[in-house]
Order: C-alpha cells, then structure tokens, then sequence
C-alpha cells in the first residue's frame, strides 16, 4: 500500500493508502473534512473542489497518491483566526445557499477563478463556475456573491 504525504489545511499528514482510494474519502473518511461534501463521484456537480496546489479540482477525480507530496486547502482552511475567508463571507452575506451543498465547492472555484481573473464581468464568472452545479439557487446570488467576494479580496490585497 502507498504512503503519501499531503499537507491539509496546513497539517502535514502521512497515510497508507490503497491506490483506487480517491483523495474527496481522504479528506473526508481519514481525516475528518466533511466539509468537502461527496456530490456526484463523477466530477459533473463541482461539490467536492478544493485546492491542490493552488488550483481547484475536484477530489472525487483525484486520487489521493496524485496529490503525494502536494498541499491541499479545503473550505475548512479558508478562514484565518476563527474568522471566514472573504469569499465565503460574500456567500453568507449575499444569501448565495440555499441548501448549502454545493457551497464548499463554488466558493473554492470563484477563489480560483479570481486568481485569473481578479476583476470578472458577470458572463466570466458564469464561465468559471459552469463546472460547479447548484440545483437551488438560479445563480444571480452566487454571481453578486463572486462579484462581492473579488471586491472585497481586491481590497484585503491592496491593504498590505
């Protein structure tokens, strides 16, 4: 069986895993991210991105030995000090869940689509999150709430 080594939110973690084991059950069974919820399995909903490396992918479509020696965010390790990263702030603020299950992963996208892209019309935005599902919403609160988000990551970044 492997032993890989990911860092996690900050915390290295070394782990046997079997090679088929896919990194969304890493997180979520073995170390304890339920945040990153299980959507599909078949990376069509979006639900499970999170950050390999700096870039959003979806975890049900890596393998955990993919992601051996890399450092993975999940939505759990946005937040500094108790206090929520912008973009999930814009999310609450503008009202952009309802149910909340696909929340996690549109966050962690429109954080990656800002990386690109720091100020996006709102027809880029829809093209960046088009691989992340919502079934609730109709997304124009999801789209203010990525608009507001860049805004506000925009200002967090020019303070310093």
């Amino acid at each position: 069986m492997p032993r890989i080594t990911v860092t996690v939110d900050g915390i290295t973690y070394e782990e046997d895993v079997e090679p088929r084991l896919l990194l969304v059950h890493l997180l979520r069974d073995r170390l304890g991210k339920t945040g990153t919820p299980v959507g599909c399995d078949t990376s069509n909903c979006g639900a499970c991105t999170v950050m390999l490396d700096g870039k959003s992918v979806k975890s049900c479509s890596v393998l955990a030995v993919q992601a051996d020696g890399g450092d993975v965010v999940t939505i759990e390790g946005l937040g500094a000090d108790g206090s929520m990263h912008p973009m999930q702030r814009a999310f609450h603020e503008e009202h952009a869940l309802q149910c909340g299950y696909c929340t996690p992963g549109m966050v962690m996208a429109a954080i990656d689509l800002l990386r690109d892209d720091p100020d996006p019309s709102e027809e880029t935005i829809r093209e960046g999150l088009e691989g992340n599902l919502c079934r609730c919403t109709g997304y124009c609160n999801i789209v203010s709430a990525v608009r507001r988000g860049a805004q506000e990551m925009g200002q967090a970044v020019s303070k310093q």
